[in-house]
Protein backbone atom coordinates (compact mmCIF):
# COMPACT_ATOMS: atom_id res chain seq x y z
CA UNK A 1 0.00 0.00 0.00
CA UNK A 2 0.98 3.63 -0.31
CA UNK A 3 2.19 6.14 2.27
CA UNK A 4 0.27 5.79 5.55
CA UNK A 5 -1.95 3.22 3.86
CA UNK A 6 -3.61 5.95 1.76
CA UNK A 7 -4.84 4.95 -1.70
CA UNK A 8 -2.67 6.28 -4.49
CA UNK A 9 -3.38 9.13 -6.83
CA UNK A 10 -1.99 7.82 -10.11
CA UNK A 11 -0.67 10.56 -12.41
CA UNK A 12 -0.28 9.23 -15.94
CA UNK A 13 2.30 11.19 -17.90
CA UNK A 14 1.78 11.11 -21.65
CA UNK A 15 3.03 13.90 -23.91
CA UNK A 16 3.48 16.24 -20.93
CA UNK A 17 6.99 15.39 -19.75
CA UNK A 18 7.52 18.17 -17.22
CA UNK A 19 6.73 19.01 -13.58
CA UNK A 20 6.08 22.74 -14.08
CA UNK A 21 2.62 23.85 -15.22
CA UNK A 22 1.39 20.29 -14.75
CA UNK A 23 -2.10 20.70 -13.33
CA UNK A 24 -2.93 16.96 -12.99
CA UNK A 25 0.17 16.48 -10.85
CA UNK A 26 -0.67 19.43 -8.60
CA UNK A 27 -4.33 18.49 -8.19
CA UNK A 28 -3.54 14.84 -7.49
CA UNK A 29 -1.02 15.82 -4.81
CA UNK A 30 -3.75 17.74 -2.98
CA UNK A 31 -5.63 14.43 -2.57
CA UNK A 32 -2.82 12.21 -1.31
CA UNK A 33 0.42 10.45 -2.25
CA UNK A 34 1.14 10.42 -5.98
CA UNK A 35 2.47 7.66 -8.19
CA UNK A 36 3.96 9.41 -11.26
CA UNK A 37 3.70 6.87 -14.08
CA UNK A 38 4.79 6.72 -17.70
CA UNK A 39 3.70 3.73 -19.79
CA UNK A 40 5.94 2.74 -22.69
CA UNK A 41 3.50 1.09 -25.09
CA UNK A 42 5.30 -1.18 -27.57
CA UNK A 43 2.30 -1.20 -29.91
CA UNK A 44 2.32 2.59 -30.04
CA UNK A 45 5.94 2.57 -31.14
CA UNK A 46 5.16 0.06 -33.88
CA UNK A 47 2.60 2.37 -35.48
CA UNK A 48 3.50 3.57 -39.01
CA UNK A 49 3.95 7.20 -37.85
CA UNK A 50 6.46 6.34 -35.07
CA UNK A 51 10.24 6.22 -35.37
CA UNK A 52 13.41 5.60 -33.41
CA UNK A 53 14.38 9.28 -33.55
CA UNK A 54 11.12 10.18 -31.83
CA UNK A 55 11.69 7.55 -29.15
CA UNK A 56 15.26 8.79 -28.62
CA UNK A 57 13.96 12.31 -27.94
CA UNK A 58 11.16 10.98 -25.74
CA UNK A 59 13.57 8.77 -23.80
CA UNK A 60 15.85 11.71 -23.07
CA UNK A 61 12.85 13.73 -21.90
CA UNK A 62 11.80 10.87 -19.62
CA UNK A 63 15.29 10.65 -18.14
CA UNK A 64 15.21 14.38 -17.40
CA UNK A 65 11.74 14.13 -15.88
CA UNK A 66 12.76 11.19 -13.70
CA UNK A 67 15.77 13.13 -12.44
CA UNK A 68 13.61 16.14 -11.58
CA UNK A 69 10.90 14.13 -9.82
CA UNK A 70 13.57 12.23 -7.90
CA UNK A 71 14.85 15.55 -6.58
CA UNK A 72 11.31 16.25 -5.36
CA UNK A 73 11.18 12.94 -3.52
CA UNK A 74 9.63 10.35 -5.85
CA UNK A 75 11.14 9.33 -9.21
CA UNK A 76 9.08 8.71 -12.29
CA UNK A 77 7.89 5.11 -12.48
CA UNK A 78 8.14 3.53 -15.93
CA UNK A 79 6.33 0.40 -17.00
CA UNK A 80 6.33 -1.30 -20.42
CA UNK A 81 3.18 -2.86 -21.82
CA UNK A 82 -0.42 -2.29 -22.81
CA UNK A 83 -1.80 0.75 -20.96
CA UNK A 84 -4.93 -0.96 -19.63
CA UNK A 85 -2.96 -3.97 -18.42
CA UNK A 86 -0.41 -1.76 -16.65
CA UNK A 87 -3.15 0.26 -14.98
CA UNK A 88 -4.98 -2.87 -13.90
CA UNK A 89 -1.83 -4.24 -12.26
CA UNK A 90 -1.45 -0.94 -10.39
CA UNK A 91 -5.06 -1.14 -9.23
CA UNK A 92 -4.71 -4.70 -7.96
CA UNK A 93 -1.38 -4.23 -6.21
CA UNK A 94 -1.43 -0.65 -4.99
CA UNK A 95 -5.01 0.53 -4.57
CA UNK A 96 -5.60 3.38 -7.02
CA UNK A 97 -8.10 5.97 -5.83
CA UNK A 98 -8.06 8.18 -8.95
CA UNK A 99 -6.34 8.50 -12.32
CA UNK A 100 -5.04 11.91 -13.42
CA UNK A 101 -3.68 13.03 -16.79
CA UNK A 102 -3.77 15.73 -19.41
CA UNK A 103 -6.16 15.38 -22.32
CA UNK A 104 -4.42 14.11 -25.42
CA UNK A 105 -5.20 14.66 -29.08
CA UNK A 106 -2.94 12.06 -30.63
CA UNK A 107 -3.18 9.55 -33.43
CA UNK A 108 -5.74 6.81 -34.00
CA UNK A 109 -3.87 4.46 -31.68
CA UNK A 110 -3.93 6.81 -28.68
CA UNK A 111 -7.56 7.71 -29.36
CA UNK A 112 -8.58 4.04 -29.26
CA UNK A 113 -6.35 3.39 -26.22
CA UNK A 114 -7.91 6.26 -24.28
CA UNK A 115 -11.37 4.88 -24.97
CA UNK A 116 -10.27 1.53 -23.53
CA UNK A 117 -8.76 3.25 -20.49
CA UNK A 118 -11.98 5.18 -19.96
CA UNK A 119 -13.98 1.93 -20.04
CA UNK A 120 -11.51 0.32 -17.59
CA UNK A 121 -11.74 3.24 -15.15
CA UNK A 122 -15.54 3.27 -15.31
CA UNK A 123 -15.80 -0.48 -14.74
CA UNK A 124 -13.77 -0.18 -11.52
CA UNK A 125 -15.31 3.04 -10.26
CA UNK A 126 -12.05 4.95 -10.62
CA UNK A 127 -12.53 8.60 -11.60
CA UNK A 128 -10.29 9.72 -14.44
CA UNK A 129 -9.56 13.43 -14.22
CA UNK A 130 -8.31 14.82 -17.54
CA UNK A 131 -7.11 18.41 -17.63
CA UNK A 132 -6.78 20.45 -20.85
CA UNK A 133 -3.14 20.97 -21.79
CA UNK A 134 -3.49 23.41 -24.70
CA UNK A 135 -6.31 25.54 -26.02
CA UNK A 136 -7.95 22.51 -27.64
CA UNK A 137 -11.55 22.08 -26.50
CA UNK A 138 -12.94 18.58 -26.17
CA UNK A 139 -16.48 18.08 -27.44
CA UNK A 140 -16.47 21.35 -29.39
CA UNK A 141 -19.18 21.50 -32.05
CA UNK A 142 -18.88 25.06 -33.33
CA UNK A 143 -15.87 27.35 -33.67
CA UNK A 144 -17.60 30.57 -32.58
CA UNK A 145 -15.81 32.00 -29.55
CA UNK A 146 -12.94 29.53 -29.81
CA UNK A 147 -10.21 32.17 -30.10
CA UNK A 148 -11.45 33.97 -26.99
CA UNK A 149 -11.43 30.75 -24.99
CA UNK A 150 -7.90 30.04 -26.22
CA UNK A 151 -6.73 33.43 -24.99
CA UNK A 152 -8.37 32.86 -21.62
CA UNK A 153 -6.61 29.52 -21.20
CA UNK A 154 -3.25 30.94 -22.18
CA UNK A 155 -3.68 33.76 -19.62
CA UNK A 156 -4.34 31.34 -16.76
CA UNK A 157 -1.46 31.47 -14.23
CA UNK A 158 1.08 28.67 -14.53
CA UNK A 159 0.68 25.80 -12.08
CA UNK A 160 3.77 25.83 -9.83
CA UNK A 161 5.99 22.79 -9.54
CA UNK A 162 5.26 20.79 -6.36
CA UNK A 163 7.55 21.53 -3.45
CA UNK A 164 7.92 17.81 -2.72
CA UNK A 165 6.49 14.40 -3.58
CA UNK A 166 5.98 11.77 -0.86
CA UNK A 167 8.38 8.89 -1.57
CA UNK A 168 7.06 5.45 -2.46
CA UNK A 169 10.10 3.30 -1.59
CA UNK A 170 8.36 -0.02 -2.19
CA UNK A 171 7.77 0.75 -5.87
CA UNK A 172 10.70 0.18 -8.24
CA UNK A 173 11.15 2.96 -10.81
CA UNK A 174 11.70 0.53 -13.72
CA UNK A 175 13.97 0.85 -16.72
CA UNK A 176 13.61 2.63 -20.01
CA UNK A 177 13.72 0.29 -23.03
CA UNK A 178 16.18 0.77 -25.85
CA UNK A 179 15.31 1.34 -29.47
CA UNK A 180 15.92 -2.31 -30.26
CA UNK A 181 13.80 -3.38 -27.28
CA UNK A 182 10.85 -1.67 -28.96
CA UNK A 183 11.56 -3.25 -32.34
CA UNK A 184 12.29 0.10 -33.99
CA UNK A 185 14.43 0.21 -37.12
CA UNK A 186 17.78 1.96 -37.08
CA UNK A 187 17.20 5.66 -37.68
CA UNK A 188 20.38 7.76 -37.74
CA UNK A 189 19.63 11.42 -37.02
CA UNK A 190 23.03 12.95 -36.22
CA UNK A 191 21.87 16.56 -35.95
CA UNK A 192 18.76 15.95 -33.83
CA UNK A 193 17.87 18.25 -30.94
CA UNK A 194 18.22 16.63 -27.53
CA UNK A 195 15.10 15.97 -25.46
CA UNK A 196 14.26 17.12 -21.94
CA UNK A 197 12.91 20.13 -20.11
CA UNK A 198 16.34 21.62 -19.30
CA UNK A 199 17.16 21.63 -23.00
CA UNK A 200 13.76 23.16 -23.79
CA UNK A 201 14.24 25.92 -21.24
CA UNK A 202 17.65 26.70 -22.72
CA UNK A 203 16.24 26.93 -26.25
CA UNK A 204 13.36 29.14 -25.08
CA UNK A 205 15.64 31.56 -23.26
CA UNK A 206 18.11 31.65 -26.15
CA UNK A 207 15.31 32.40 -28.59
CA UNK A 208 13.70 35.15 -26.53
CA UNK A 209 16.97 36.77 -25.48
CA UNK A 210 19.07 36.41 -28.63
CA UNK A 211 17.16 35.36 -31.72
CA UNK A 212 13.55 36.54 -31.63
CA UNK A 213 14.14 39.99 -33.10
CA UNK A 214 15.46 38.49 -36.35
CA UNK A 215 12.79 35.80 -36.37
CA UNK A 216 10.63 37.34 -39.12
CA UNK A 217 13.42 37.61 -41.64
CA UNK A 218 15.04 34.26 -40.91
CA UNK A 219 12.31 31.66 -41.03
CA UNK A 220 11.72 31.10 -44.75
CA UNK A 221 15.13 30.05 -46.02
CA UNK A 222 16.79 26.84 -44.78
CA UNK A 223 20.05 28.79 -44.80
CA UNK A 224 18.86 30.88 -41.85
CA UNK A 225 15.90 28.95 -40.42
CA UNK A 226 17.85 26.41 -38.39
CA UNK A 227 19.00 29.24 -36.14
CA UNK A 228 16.32 31.82 -36.92
CA UNK A 229 13.25 29.75 -36.05
CA UNK A 230 12.32 29.26 -32.42
CA UNK A 231 13.19 25.52 -32.52
CA UNK A 232 10.68 24.99 -29.69
CA UNK A 233 8.43 22.61 -31.58
CA UNK A 234 9.76 19.25 -30.27
CA UNK A 235 9.66 20.53 -26.69
CA UNK A 236 6.02 21.49 -27.15
CA UNK A 237 5.15 18.24 -28.92
CA UNK A 238 6.51 16.15 -26.04
CA UNK A 239 5.34 18.56 -23.35
CA UNK A 240 8.79 19.43 -22.00
CA UNK A 241 7.44 22.99 -22.13
CA UNK A 242 3.81 24.02 -21.94
CA UNK A 243 2.38 26.27 -24.63
CA UNK A 244 1.04 28.50 -21.87
CA UNK A 245 4.49 29.17 -20.45
CA UNK A 246 5.85 30.01 -23.91
CA UNK A 247 2.98 32.47 -24.48
CA UNK A 248 3.54 34.07 -21.10
CA UNK A 249 7.33 34.11 -21.34
CA UNK A 250 7.11 36.21 -24.50
CA UNK A 251 4.38 38.53 -23.19
CA UNK A 252 6.70 41.19 -21.80
CA UNK A 253 8.82 41.51 -24.92
CA UNK A 254 8.30 43.93 -27.78
CA UNK A 255 9.34 44.22 -31.40
CA UNK A 256 8.28 42.91 -34.79
CA UNK A 257 9.82 39.47 -34.29
CA UNK A 258 8.00 38.99 -31.00
CA UNK A 259 4.70 40.18 -32.48
CA UNK A 260 5.01 37.78 -35.40
CA UNK A 261 6.00 34.92 -33.12
CA UNK A 262 3.09 35.52 -30.73
CA UNK A 263 0.60 35.98 -33.56
CA UNK A 264 1.36 32.45 -34.70
CA UNK A 265 1.16 30.65 -31.36
CA UNK A 266 -2.63 30.62 -31.63
CA UNK A 267 -2.50 28.39 -34.70
CA UNK A 268 -0.83 25.52 -32.87
CA UNK A 269 -4.16 24.69 -31.23
CA UNK A 270 -6.29 25.79 -34.19
CA UNK A 271 -4.98 22.88 -36.24
CA UNK A 272 -4.99 20.33 -33.41
CA UNK A 273 -8.64 21.25 -32.83
CA UNK A 274 -9.46 19.96 -36.32
CA UNK A 275 -8.26 16.45 -35.45
CA UNK A 276 -9.90 16.61 -32.02
CA UNK A 277 -13.22 17.44 -33.68
CA UNK A 278 -12.83 14.99 -36.58
CA UNK A 279 -10.31 12.17 -35.90
CA UNK A 280 -10.95 10.64 -39.33
CA UNK A 281 -8.88 13.31 -41.08
CA UNK A 282 -5.74 11.40 -40.09
CA UNK A 283 -6.71 8.78 -42.68
CA UNK A 284 -9.40 10.29 -44.90
CA UNK A 285 -9.63 13.39 -47.09
CA UNK A 286 -11.64 16.27 -45.69
CA UNK A 287 -13.64 16.41 -48.93
CA UNK A 288 -15.08 13.15 -50.32
CA UNK A 289 -14.52 14.29 -53.92
CA UNK A 290 -10.76 14.21 -53.24
CA UNK A 291 -10.59 10.60 -52.10
CA UNK A 292 -8.54 8.06 -54.06
CA UNK A 293 -7.61 10.51 -56.81
CA UNK A 294 -3.87 9.76 -56.63
CA UNK A 295 -2.02 6.60 -57.60
CA UNK A 296 0.76 4.82 -55.73
CA UNK A 297 4.11 4.74 -57.50
CA UNK A 298 6.82 2.96 -55.51
CA UNK A 299 9.72 4.29 -57.59
CA UNK A 300 8.63 7.90 -57.34
CA UNK A 301 7.95 7.56 -53.63
CA UNK A 302 11.36 6.04 -52.92
CA UNK A 303 13.16 8.71 -54.90
CA UNK A 304 11.30 11.48 -53.05
CA UNK A 305 11.75 9.83 -49.62
CA UNK A 306 15.51 9.42 -50.09
CA UNK A 307 16.15 12.85 -51.62
CA UNK A 308 17.03 11.76 -55.13
CA UNK A 309 14.26 13.18 -57.33
CA UNK A 310 16.80 15.07 -59.42
CA UNK A 311 15.28 18.38 -58.24
CA UNK A 312 18.25 19.79 -56.32
CA UNK A 313 16.49 21.99 -53.79
CA UNK A 314 13.89 19.32 -53.03
CA UNK A 315 16.57 16.67 -52.54
CA UNK A 316 18.67 18.97 -50.34
CA UNK A 317 15.69 19.71 -48.10
CA UNK A 318 14.80 16.04 -47.73
CA UNK A 319 18.37 15.08 -46.88
CA UNK A 320 18.64 17.90 -44.34
CA UNK A 321 15.38 16.76 -42.75
CA UNK A 322 16.63 13.18 -42.54
CA UNK A 323 19.76 14.38 -40.73
CA UNK A 324 18.12 16.91 -38.39
CA UNK A 325 14.62 15.56 -37.73
CA UNK A 326 13.44 19.10 -38.40
CA UNK A 327 13.17 21.62 -41.21
CA UNK A 328 11.34 24.94 -41.48
CA UNK A 329 7.72 25.19 -42.52
CA UNK A 330 8.13 26.50 -46.05
CA UNK A 331 10.37 23.59 -46.89
CA UNK A 332 7.97 21.10 -45.28
CA UNK A 333 5.17 22.54 -47.36
CA UNK A 334 7.28 22.34 -50.52
CA UNK A 335 8.22 18.70 -49.86
CA UNK A 336 4.57 17.78 -49.40
CA UNK A 337 3.46 19.83 -52.38
CA UNK A 338 6.01 18.19 -54.70
CA UNK A 339 4.97 14.74 -53.50
CA UNK A 340 1.26 15.44 -53.94
CA UNK A 341 1.23 17.47 -57.13
CA UNK A 342 4.38 16.92 -59.17
CA UNK A 343 4.69 13.22 -58.25
CA UNK A 344 0.93 12.72 -57.75
CA UNK A 345 1.44 10.48 -54.72
CA UNK A 346 -1.24 9.85 -52.05
CA UNK A 347 -0.84 12.24 -49.11
CA UNK A 348 -1.37 9.57 -46.46
CA UNK A 349 1.67 7.53 -47.54
CA UNK A 350 3.96 10.51 -48.03
CA UNK A 351 2.61 12.05 -44.82
CA UNK A 352 3.63 8.95 -42.89
CA UNK A 353 7.19 9.25 -44.17
CA UNK A 354 7.39 12.87 -43.05
CA UNK A 355 5.74 12.02 -39.72
CA UNK A 356 8.48 9.49 -38.99
CA UNK A 357 11.19 12.00 -39.89
CA UNK A 358 9.77 14.81 -37.74
CA UNK A 359 10.97 14.62 -34.15
CA UNK A 360 8.28 17.25 -33.48
CA UNK A 361 5.50 15.21 -35.12
CA UNK A 362 2.17 16.49 -33.80
CA UNK A 363 -0.67 14.49 -35.40
CA UNK A 364 -3.31 17.21 -35.12
CA UNK A 365 -1.17 19.70 -36.97
CA UNK A 366 0.61 17.30 -39.30
CA UNK A 367 -2.41 15.68 -40.95
CA UNK A 368 -4.24 18.95 -41.47
CA UNK A 369 -1.11 20.32 -43.10
CA UNK A 370 -0.64 17.24 -45.29
CA UNK A 371 -4.16 17.64 -46.60
CA UNK A 372 -3.82 21.40 -46.95
CA UNK A 373 -0.62 21.12 -49.00
CA UNK A 374 -2.28 18.43 -51.15
CA UNK A 375 -5.43 20.39 -51.96
CA UNK A 376 -7.66 17.96 -50.07
CA UNK A 377 -9.23 20.34 -47.54
CA UNK A 378 -11.36 22.14 -50.16
CA UNK A 379 -11.27 25.38 -48.11
CA UNK A 380 -7.72 26.40 -49.01
CA UNK A 381 -6.31 27.85 -52.19
CA UNK A 382 -4.50 25.36 -54.41
CA UNK A 383 -0.84 26.11 -53.77
CA UNK A 384 1.59 24.22 -55.97
CA UNK A 385 5.13 25.12 -54.98
CA UNK A 386 7.57 25.62 -57.83
CA UNK A 387 10.66 23.76 -56.57
CA UNK A 388 12.98 25.59 -58.95
CA UNK A 389 11.72 29.02 -57.91
CA UNK A 390 11.87 28.06 -54.24
CA UNK A 391 15.53 27.18 -54.63
CA UNK A 392 16.33 30.38 -56.51
CA UNK A 393 14.46 32.47 -53.93
CA UNK A 394 15.82 30.84 -50.77
CA UNK A 395 19.19 29.44 -51.84
CA UNK A 396 20.20 31.68 -54.77
CA UNK A 397 23.92 30.82 -54.62
CA UNK A 398 23.32 27.15 -53.96
CA UNK A 399 25.03 27.07 -50.56
CA UNK A 400 22.36 24.81 -49.06
CA UNK A 401 22.16 22.61 -52.15
CA UNK A 402 25.92 22.06 -52.26
CA UNK A 403 25.98 21.24 -48.55
CA UNK A 404 23.41 18.47 -48.87
CA UNK A 405 23.92 17.39 -52.49
CA UNK A 406 27.72 17.14 -52.77
CA UNK A 407 27.38 15.47 -56.18
CA UNK A 408 26.48 18.97 -57.46
CA UNK A 409 29.40 20.74 -55.78
CA UNK A 410 31.18 21.45 -59.08
CA UNK A 411 28.09 22.54 -60.97
CA UNK A 412 28.23 26.26 -61.90
CA UNK A 413 25.72 28.54 -60.21
CA UNK A 414 23.87 29.24 -63.44
CA UNK A 415 22.89 25.57 -63.81
CA UNK A 416 22.83 24.47 -60.18
CA UNK A 417 19.05 24.64 -59.72
CA UNK A 418 18.41 22.90 -63.07
CA UNK A 419 21.59 20.92 -63.66
CA UNK A 420 20.08 18.84 -66.47
CA UNK A 421 19.96 22.00 -68.62
CA UNK A 422 23.68 22.60 -68.39
CA UNK A 423 24.81 19.97 -70.83
CA UNK A 424 26.90 16.95 -70.07
CA UNK A 425 25.45 13.69 -68.90
CA UNK A 426 23.54 14.94 -65.84
CA UNK A 427 20.21 13.08 -65.72
CA UNK A 428 16.86 14.83 -65.93
CA UNK A 429 14.63 14.82 -62.83
CA UNK A 430 12.10 12.01 -62.46
CA UNK A 431 9.38 14.38 -63.70
CA UNK A 432 9.37 17.59 -65.68
CA UNK A 433 8.40 20.05 -62.90
CA UNK A 434 6.53 22.55 -65.08
CA UNK A 435 4.55 19.95 -67.00
CA UNK A 436 3.74 17.95 -63.85
CA UNK A 437 2.48 21.08 -62.09
CA UNK A 438 0.20 21.98 -65.02
CA UNK A 439 -1.28 18.48 -65.13
CA UNK A 440 -1.89 18.45 -61.39
CA UNK A 441 -3.53 21.87 -61.42
CA UNK A 442 -5.86 20.81 -64.22
CA UNK A 443 -6.83 17.62 -62.38
CA UNK A 444 -7.58 19.41 -59.11
CA UNK A 445 -9.60 22.20 -60.70
CA UNK A 446 -11.63 19.71 -62.70
CA UNK A 447 -12.68 18.13 -59.39
CA UNK A 448 -13.38 21.48 -57.73
CA UNK A 449 -15.66 22.56 -60.56
CA UNK A 450 -17.80 19.42 -60.28
CA UNK A 451 -21.42 19.80 -59.26
CA UNK A 452 -21.89 19.57 -55.53
CA UNK A 453 -18.27 20.29 -54.60
CA UNK A 454 -18.90 23.75 -53.13
CA UNK A 455 -21.88 22.61 -51.05
CA UNK A 456 -19.74 20.07 -49.20
CA UNK A 457 -16.85 22.55 -48.94
CA UNK A 458 -19.18 25.05 -47.24
CA UNK A 459 -19.98 22.47 -44.56
CA UNK A 460 -16.25 21.81 -44.02
CA UNK A 461 -15.59 25.54 -43.68
CA UNK A 462 -18.43 25.84 -41.18
CA UNK A 463 -16.95 23.10 -39.02
CA UNK A 464 -13.22 23.70 -39.28
CA UNK A 465 -12.61 27.23 -40.57
CA UNK A 466 -11.09 29.87 -38.33
CA UNK A 467 -13.47 32.40 -36.79
CA UNK A 468 -10.64 34.67 -35.74
CA UNK A 469 -10.59 36.26 -39.17
CA UNK A 470 -14.39 36.68 -39.30
CA UNK A 471 -14.80 34.12 -42.05
CA UNK A 472 -18.44 33.19 -41.54
CA UNK A 473 -20.08 31.60 -44.60
CA UNK A 474 -22.13 34.05 -46.67
CA UNK A 475 -23.30 31.80 -49.48
CA UNK A 476 -22.83 31.96 -53.23
CA UNK A 477 -20.14 30.43 -55.37
CA UNK A 478 -18.19 33.63 -55.85
CA UNK A 479 -18.03 34.41 -52.17
CA UNK A 480 -17.18 30.74 -51.47
CA UNK A 481 -14.12 30.91 -53.65
CA UNK A 482 -13.04 34.28 -52.22
CA UNK A 483 -13.57 32.95 -48.72
CA UNK A 484 -11.52 29.86 -49.50
CA UNK A 485 -8.63 32.11 -50.57
CA UNK A 486 -8.95 34.23 -47.42
CA UNK A 487 -8.81 31.16 -45.20
CA UNK A 488 -5.76 29.90 -47.06
CA UNK A 489 -3.98 33.23 -46.80
CA UNK A 490 -4.64 33.46 -43.07
CA UNK A 491 -3.53 29.89 -42.53
CA UNK A 492 -0.40 30.29 -44.61
CA UNK A 493 0.58 33.47 -42.76
CA UNK A 494 -0.03 32.14 -39.28
CA UNK A 495 0.95 28.50 -39.14
CA UNK A 496 1.73 26.29 -36.24
CA UNK A 497 4.45 25.40 -33.77
CA UNK A 498 4.70 21.89 -35.16
CA UNK A 499 6.09 23.50 -38.31
CA UNK A 500 7.91 26.03 -36.14
CA UNK A 501 5.22 28.61 -36.84
CA UNK A 502 6.73 29.81 -40.08
CA UNK A 503 4.74 31.49 -42.83
CA UNK A 504 4.68 29.91 -46.25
Amino acid sequence: MAVADQPLQLVWFKRDLRSVDHRPLALALERGPVLPLYIVEPQFWLQPDASARQWAFCREALEALRERLSALGQPLVVRVGDAVEVLERARLRLGVEALWSHQETGNAFTFARDRRVKAWARSHGIPWHECPQFGVIRGLRRREGWATRWQERMATPLTPEPLALPPLPSIQPGGLPSTSDLGLAADPCPCRQRGGRPQGETVLQDFLQRRVQRYSGSISSPLTAFDGCSRLSPYLTWGCLSLREVVQASASLAGRGVRNFRSRLHWHCHFIQKLESEPAIEHRDFHPFMRDIRAWDAERYQAWAEGRTGLPFVDACMRALIAHGWINFRMRAMLMSVASYHLWLPWRETGLHLARLFVDYEPGIHWSQCQMQSGSTSINTIRIYNPIKQGLDHDPKGVFIRRWCPELADRPDVWLHEPWRGGGDHPAPIVDPAQAAREARDRIWAIRRAAGFDRIADAIQERHGSRRAGLAPTGGQGSRRRRRTDVADASMRQLSLQVDIDPA
